[in-house]
Parts: structure tokens; C-alpha cells; sequence
């Protein structure tokens, strides 16, 4: 094989490792509910980090780098939001699923919002959704 063609093959490979990385939409069986909501509450915590640190008015390499790090770790929670939870998690008939799945989707514009602007009401508005979604979800019996 000609070294092209390794280059080819290898970008290939490299570039559906990430999809490899991710939770399954097999699914799997395997769940890990409160991991997932530390991570949405991580990700909130890092955006809530990138928006102060804008503020500081660093320069524009920076600013670059902080404004990118808020709209991954809000494509991230959104992820989590999208593919965990609202594909493989909530179900219809179960208790308060039109709930969840209103909170799970305030959840997704508000994940939006945190990528239009570096505004610390949507981190805050971010924690209380989480912790409203946390109790509603978890507060019930369900299997993993």
C-alpha cells in the first residue's frame, strides 16, 4: 500500500474514533444516570468558568479559546441531554415524562443561549433545569 493511502485509511479511523468514544445508541443496557448529570453539571461549571473569564477582557487569542470552550461544553451538554437522556432514558408512560421532557428541552434552548451569549443568568438557569430534572428523574423508581 502506498503511503497516500495510509494517510487516507488512517484519517478514516481517527476521525469515527470519536463516535466510537460516545455513549452507544444500541443501546447498550449499560446506564449510568448520575454520571450523566454530574457531567451536565461539570459542563455547566466550565461554561460558567469560560463566561468569567471573557469578562476579564483578555486578548484575542484568549477570548478565542474561552468563547470555543463555553460552545463545546454546550454542545457536550446538549449531547448528554439529546442522546442519553431523551433517546434512550425517557420513555413514553412514564410518570411525568411531559415534564422531563419539558425540562430536558428548556435544557437544549438554554444550552443554546450560553453559545449566543456570555450571560451568567443562563449558567444559573442551567443549574436550577439540571437540579429541577435531577429530582424528577431520579426521585423515581426506575432500573438501570
Amino acid at each position: 500500500m502506498n503511503i497516500k493511502r495510509i494517510a487516507i485509511l488512517s484519517i478514516c479511523l481517527f476521525s469515527t474514533l470519536q463516535i466510537c468514544l460516545g455513549h452507544c445508541q444500541i443501546p447498550c443496557g449499560i446506564y449510568d444516570d448520575l454520571m450523566r448529570i454530574h457531567q451536565m453539571e461539570e459542563h455547566v461549571v466550565t461554561i460558567e468558568k469560560s463566561i468569567k473569564k471573557l469578562a476579564d477582557n483578555p486578548n484575542d487569542n484568549q477570548s478565542v479559546r474561552w468563547v470555543l470552550n463555553k460552545e463545546v461544553h454546550a454542545d457536550e451538554l446538549s449531547e448528554i441531554v439529546t442522546y442519553y437522556f431523551m433517546t434512550q432514558r425517557i420513555k413514553p408512560g412514564m410518570p411525568e415524562y411531559e415534564k422531563k421532557l419539558a425540562l430536558l428541552h428548556e435544557l437544549l434552548l438554554t444550552s443554546m443561549k450560553v453559545k449566543q451569549e456570555a450571560d451568567l443568568s443562563h449558567v444559573t438557569k442551567l443549574n436550577e433545569l439540571i437540579h429541577a430534572f435531577e429530582h424528577a428523574y431520579i426521585s423515581e423508581a426506575h432500573e438501570h
